[in-house]
C-alpha cells in the first residue's frame, strides 16, 4: 500500500479508496470508484468517495485528471503516467517516456516545492479517429 506520513491518519474509507486504486490499472471517476466501494460500504454515498480523494490529493496520495467529456479521473500518484488523449474517441495511451522529471527535480529543489506529482498529456486524433476521415 502507499506509505503515508505518521501524522496522516485516514479514515477507513479513505484507505479502501487508496486500496482499490492499486488494484487498478487505468484511471476511474469518482461514480465507478463509488459503485466499486458499495460493493464492501453498502451505504457509502458519492460525496464521501468526493471528499475522501480530494483529502487524498490534499496529502499528495492521489492524482487526477481531466477526460475530455469533463470527468475527473483518479489514479494513485506515485503511478508516474503520461498520455495521448484523442479529442474524438476520447479514448487516451500511455506515454511511457516522461521528459519533465528532470524539470520537476530542478523546480523543487530551486523553488522550495514540494512536488507530489506532474501531468503531461497530449491531445489529437487517433489512429483509427484519423482513419475514418474526421
Amino acid at each position: 500500500m502507499v506509505s503515508i506520513g505518521l501524522t496522516t491518519r485516514l479514515t477507513n474509507h479513505q484507505k479502501h479508496i487508496l486500496k482499490t486504486l492499486e488494484k487498478l490499472d487505468a484511471p476511474i471517476s469518482a461514480q465507478d470508484l463509488h459503485v466499486q466501494m458499495r460493493c464492501i460500504y453498502k451505504k457509502l454515498g458519492l460525496a464521501t468517495v468526493y471528499r475522501g480523494l480530494e483529502v487524498l490529493k490534499l496529502h499528495g496520495l492521489v492524482q487526477s485528471r481531466t477526460a475530455i467529456n469533463g470527468t475527473s479521473l483518479y489514479t494513485l500518484a506515485n503511478r508516474h503516467q503520461h498520455y495521448f488523449t484523442c479529442l474524438q474517441c476520447g479514448n487516451f495511451i500511455d506515454i511511457q517516456a516522461c521528459p519533465v522529471c528532470q524539470l520537476e527535480a530542478e523546480l523543487e529543489q530551486s523553488l522550495s516545492f514540494k512536488v507530489f506529482y506532474h501531468n503531461l498529456e497530449f491531445f489529437g486524433l487517433c489512429v483509427l479517429c484519423q482513419d475514418s476521415g474526421s
